[in-house]
């Protein structure tokens, strides 16, 4: 298959969907028939700039095979209002959604309705410093832009900073900035770091900033739990269990995707009109583990993180408090053993 952009013509478009389709059957029982059709026939997601979330994006023909008639998708806003994917989930402006894994825990700590389905991938993030910083322990009294309080990158960086004993309330001095004007300033040295997810790794390298300082995708431990997971709008999950198993079947099959074929799946992404750089998705997808929903254990992840942002009164609610009002595990149990491949 060509890797030149595709044209924007619906043959072209259908021919993408059903080899997602069928590429993404692959290897795998034929199981959609032996459940109920879905109780609801219309579902939303979001789409963000973010290249990670490309199963949620690869997904939309799959959804559409699982009986949603209706696939919408509900641009991420990002800011002060909704800081995250996880905060227009519980103010059901979505049905299902990826976000980051601190800003789900946050969320479920602060009664949001959200439940956490699935651990998806891990390796999306990386810190990007300048030269007066050469680890994490160096951002001691240093500015650090993120895009809002309560954000992805705040809440994630509190993590980070808190595993190497910094406290992320006084330790560092942080600034709300859009991404783009985040990373100018990194380059002209008037912040000293960034945390970035593709495409902005991509971004920052061809404008001569390469200094990461932590690889989540890499760098242990972070390379041991997930980055981001799957989540539902609660009242979405309990009055339609059939049509969130099914939503999440289509995802981690799309996931899979992403993982065994990264090129058809940057072709689709491409064609959905998430990004327009073949070379930056293909590289993203190469790069981010996305075969991992089948064997780590999202729990764990759950407890590294809440327990540091607890540590420092970010996260009010134990780990295990987080688990047993925020998580169902029992669809992705029951996909982990359909889906065997």
């Amino acid at each position: 298959m060509s890797h030149e952009p595709l044209r924007n013509d619906r043959r072209r478009v259908l021919k993408i969907m059903a080899a997602v389709s069928a590429v993404a059957s692959l290897g795998q029982p034929s199981i959609s028939r032996a459940d109920p059709l879905p109780e609801v026939r219309r579902i939303r997601l979001l789409r963000s700039h973010g290249i990670c979330i490309a199963p949620q994006i690869v997904a939309e023909s799959l959804l559409r095979s699982e009986g949603f008639e209706e696939v919408t998708y509900v641009d991420f806003r990002g800011d002060a209002q909704y800081p995250s994917p996880s905060w227009m989930l519980a103010d059901n402006k979505v049905d299902v959604t990826l976000d980051a894994i601190g800003t789900a825990i946050t969320s479920i700590d602060a009664g949001r309705p959200v439940t956490m389905l699935a651990g998806l991938h891990l390796g999306c993030y990386e810190l990007f410093a300048n030269e007066r910083v050469a680890s994490v322990h160096d951002l001691k009294g240093k500015v650090i832009p993120i895009n809002a309080f309560g954000g992805v990158q705040h809440t994630f960086l509190s993590s980070i900073l808190a595993y190497v004993g910094l406290d992320p309330r006084h330790d560092v001095r942080w600034e709300v900035h859009p991404s783009q004007e985040s990373m100018s300033l990194l380059r002209n040295a008037k912040v000293d770091a960034f945390l970035a997810f593709p495409p902005e790794p991509q971004q920052l390298r061809a404008n001569g900033v390469s200094r990461t300082i932590l690889n989540t995708g890499r760098d242990k431990p972070w390379s041991w739990y997930y980055c981001c997971c799957l989540l539902a709008n609660k009242e979405f999950a309990s009055e339609y269990p059939v049509a969130t198993k099914r939503a999440t079947r289509a995802i981690l099959k799309a996931a899979d995707l992403c993982s065994r074929d990264p090129g058809l799946a940057a072709q689709y992404v491409m064609q959905s009109g998430l990004n327009s750089d073949y070379a930056t998705v293909l590289d993203t997808l190469k790069d981010i583990n996305y075969r991992q929903w089948r064997s780590y254990n999202p729990e764990s992840t759950i407890r590294f993180h809440s327990v540091r942002l607890h540590e420092f009164g970010i996260v009010k609610s134990t780990p295990q408090r987080i688990i047993d009002i925020g998580t169902d595990w029992r669809i992705l149990n029951e996909l982990r053993r359909e889906l065997k491949s």
